[in-house]
């Protein structure tokens, strides 16, 4: 096979399916574009294989800290390549809006779901938020932190049946979720899995962005062919279309 053919092995953060899917076709139906192999994964945990040898070419991340830890070992820089936010995800029934959710979060009733900080950055960027409350609730962290329900992004998680949404099945399994943060655009997929799921941004005072790094780990020009494209243009207003703030964008779209 000739070495164009051979795929780029590309390792992303589980809230990139979606978009990097459309980018991976895209790039490849280009002029001289390769395949993509994609391996989606908690970036924590991704980050673990690459130092355990696995041979990816390319880290996208779904924040800066990984892929420069693992650039710096290489000797590879690491470039922002997308944004995203966290939103909260409400059952069904659940009175809850922006300005009272963190009433509701601290709620005692109500069971807050979280993903698994460090080995998933959405954990990582839920326990921030939860660090912005002791700012107008003092204590607050402490009591959301203890009470968080880490389901999601650790190596031991609950995985769902074929075919289901993974964050709309965290409320309808047993031990699930009332509310739970996760990315904004987690949040989209859940409720067009679930139309009766609420998504509901966070407050000014707890609102954490989350910055999605990217960096190439591979010596072949297609791993860097493939980098170009997802940060070209065409590539940008792909992560747009999916939610994402694509940072090479001049201006997002409509």
């Amino acid at each position: 096979m000739p070495a164009a053919a051979e795929p780029v092995h590309l390792a992303a953060a589980g809230s990139l399916r979606a978009a990097l899917a459309e980018v991976a076709t895209a790039f490849a139906a280009s002029q001289g574009g390769a395949p993509v192999a994609q391996t989606y994964a908690p970036s924590g945990l991704l980050r673990q294989r690459i130092a355990a040898g696995e041979p990816f070419e390319a880290f996208a991340s779904a924040n800066m800290e990984h892929p420069q830890a693992v650039g710096r070992e290489r000797g590879r820089p690491t470039v922002l390549f997308a944004r995203n936010g966290l939103c909260a995800i409400a059952r069904p029934g659940l009175a809850v809006t922006s300005a009272t959710l963190l009433d509701r979060m601290l709620d005692p009733a109500v069971r807050l779901g979280a993903s698994t900080p460090r080995a998933d950055p959405a954990g990582d960027y839920a326990f921030a938020a939860f660090a912005r409350a002791d700012a107008s609730r003092p204590g607050a962290r402490a009591a959301l932190e203890a009470k968080a329900l880490t389901l999601t992004g650790g190596p031991d998680s609950a995985r769902p049946p074929a075919g289901r949404d993974l964050y709309a099945w965290q409320f309808e399994r047993e031990g699930g979720a009332d509310l739970f943060l996760t990315y904004c655009t987690n949040a989209v997929l859940a409720r067009a899995a679930n139309p009766a799921l609420r998504q509901v941004p966070l407050p000014e005072e707890l609102a954490v962005g989350a910055d999605y790094g990217l960096v190439v780990l591979g010596d072949r020009p297609e791993a860097a062919r493939f980098a170009f494209f997802l940060l070209s243009p065409e590539g940008q207003a792909i992560l747009d279309r999916h939610g994402f703030v694509a940072p090479g964008l001049s201006a997002p779209s409509p």
